[in-house]
């Protein structure tokens, strides 16, 4: 542990080169009253390490320090990329993007003039947009690079930076270390050259993104009462734009989130996943007697869905329920390729496409892997993420992926149905597939190490009453497989477990699946919800024994 006057002198000097008066004005604060036991914990956990850069680029707190989101950390990540690119001889301009939350916008036009001043050709989008966008908008231009400022759902005291290669996906091992040690390479901030000469790029480029993405679904039913929410993100007017253009009429928005705002005065945190964050959204739909309810993310990368059910309110889909309604769409167009899958998602996506036919892939959790995957048709991950249109973005788009299950929507409106159908069909045809997550927040992130190891060291041996058949453990790698920090659980009945650390949180999650056959017998008239019961159960019993194992 660095000494007070260590972290002293180090706060020093980077008070000497912040460009930041507001960081600048808040490290000094702490400075003098250093020696509070409180204050000098902060100033440890400021400055007692980095944030570090890695596959999913940097994402931290905002604030003063290198172990926080700030300019100096934005400029110094902007000059490591620049160097890589130079480096390796990539071609093209550097596109950069951002959303609303504090700082985006400093820390975009900060990167560009970096990029500027490397002698590369930056170009930023107009204004904050979603993240989808600047993926498009790499490919769109034939640029050799991509940084999106954005935390997506995270706090609103957070943000991001995000970083694309020229393929239109996110940076992959070994590019992270590489990008990673030139970061460290960089001197003092003032010897690095900074140019002015950013081109703001027009409309005519979220005009052809939002053309794209209109033209993904075809002639069909448009009758279709929607409520929508961009959860105070960027994503509003491009989602409402989208639908208009593919023949819709204008969704009912949630007036409190409509509005971009850094501060998501509404919501404990911006997810669509967590509890209440569409509450408001559901209200409204009750008032409108909505068919559906779609929700994005605050960049607008994800994309959450509700349904009504008869004398029961609304129903949440899970992100695996969404995935599998998206992938039958895209099978039943006659979309060929790869269809593919993270190890955390839902088994079921490998037995449709085997079903039609189609190759199916598993990849490693995040879209920097999904978006690699050669021919790819369709990608999807468990947390609200769907990849419909790999030829265009090379990553999970919630406006395209609300546009087609509004699409899927309608269409089965209009013959009497709804989405739960089609989810109970799929079920009848291959299992019910039904998946769970136990999700642990650690104040004490030296915990989540303990807790892996734990796991590793003593496995269970049955888990829900179910026999653990086989553990994987992933930090090994296989032929398929990059390594990585997690475990998966192969048990008997098909059942299945992953665990991970969380790659932007302090958490780890557990994935849990149980395969559940549909049992079409006489005696019984709601095989499909005879099943889900028998689901439930045996998620819930495995949820208990893993926190118990795992020791949560």
């Amino acid at each position: 542990m660095p000494s007070v006057s260590d972290l002293q002198d180090r706060a020093s000097a980077w008070l000497a080169e912040d460009p930041d008066p507001a960081t600048r004005e808040e490290l000094a604060d702490l400075l003098a009253r250093a020696d509070d036991p409180d204050v000098a914990a902060d100033l440890e956990d400021r400055f007692d390490g980095t944030l570090e850069f890695g596959t999913a680029g940097l994402r931290g707190r905002l604030g003063a320090g290198p172990n926080r989101m700030n300019r100096v950390v934005v400029l110094r990540a902007a000059a490591g990329l620049a160097a890589y690119l130079r480096d390796t001889g990539a071609q093209g301009p550097v596109v950069i993007g951002y959303d609303a939350r504090h700082n985006s916008e400093v820390f975009a036009r900060d990167t560009a003039e970096v990029m500027a001043g490397a002698g590369l050709t930056p170009l930023l989008l107009p204004r904050p947009l979603p993240t989808p966008v600047l993926a498009y908008a790499i490919r769109d231009l034939g640029c050799a690079a991509g940084v999106m400022v954005t935390a997506s759902h995270n706090p609103p005291q957070d943000n991001g930076y995000k970083v694309y290669l020229g393929d239109g996906s996110q940076i992959v091992p070994p590019a992270d270390a590489e990008i990673a040690s030139r970061i460290a390479a960089v001197g003092a901030l003032a010897d690095v050259p900074r140019g002015s000469d950013a081109e703001v790029l027009g409309d005519d480029l979220l005009e052809r993104y939002e053309s794209v993405v209109a033209g993904l679904v075809g002639d069909g039913p448009r009758d279709l009462s929607l409520v929508y929410t961009p959860m105070h993100g960027v994503g509003g007017d491009v989602a409402t734009s989208v639908l208009q253009r593919a023949g819709f009429a204008a969704p009912h928005v949630v007036p409190e989130q409509a509005d971009p705002d850094p501060d998501f005065p509404t919501v404990a945190f911006p997810n669509p996943e967590e509890p209440g964050a569409m509450d408001l959204a559901l209200a409204l739909a009750a008032e409108v007697g909505a068919d559906l309810v779609v929700a994005n993310d605050p960049d607008a990368d994800r994309c959450a869905v509700a349904v009504p059910v008869e004398g029961q309110g609304w129903r949440t889909l899970r992100g695996d329920e969404v995935g599998a309604l998206l992938a039958h769409s895209l099978l039943w167009s006659g979309r060929t390729g790869v269809y593919a899958a993270s190890i955390v998602s839902s088994s079921l996506l490998g037995k449709m496409a085997s079903a039609a036919g189609q190759p199916h892939a598993e990849t490693l959790t995040g879209f920097k892997w999904i978006g690699r995957v050669d021919g790819l048709a369709y990608g999807y991950e468990e947390a609200l993420g769907y990849c419909v249109d790999p030829a265009h973005v090379r990553d999970k788009d919630g406006v395209s992926a609300m546009l087609l299950v509004c699409e899927m929507a309608a269409g089965l409106k209009a013959r009497g149905e709804t989405l739960l159908d089609v989810l109970d069909r799929l079920a009848t045809l291959h299992g019910l597939h039904a998946t769970d997550q136990l999700s642990v927040r650690f104040d004490d992130l030296s915990a989540i190490p303990a807790t892996m190891d734990r796991l590793r060291s003593d496995p269970p041996s049955s888990l829900g009453g179910l026999d653990v058949l086989a553990v994987d453990d992933l930090a090994e790698g296989s032929a398929d497989l990059p390594p990585t920090d997690g475990l998966r659980f192969a048990m008997s009945q098909s059942a299945r477990v992953v665990v991970r650390p969380s790659g932007t949180e302090p958490k780890v999650k557990c994935y849990l699946e149980v395969v559940v056959p549909v049992e079409e017998t006489t005696e019984n008239d709601q095989p499909v919800a005879a099943a889900r019961i028998v689901a439930a159960q045996r998620l819930d019993a495995i949820k208990a024994d893993l926190k118990a194992a795992a020791g949560l």
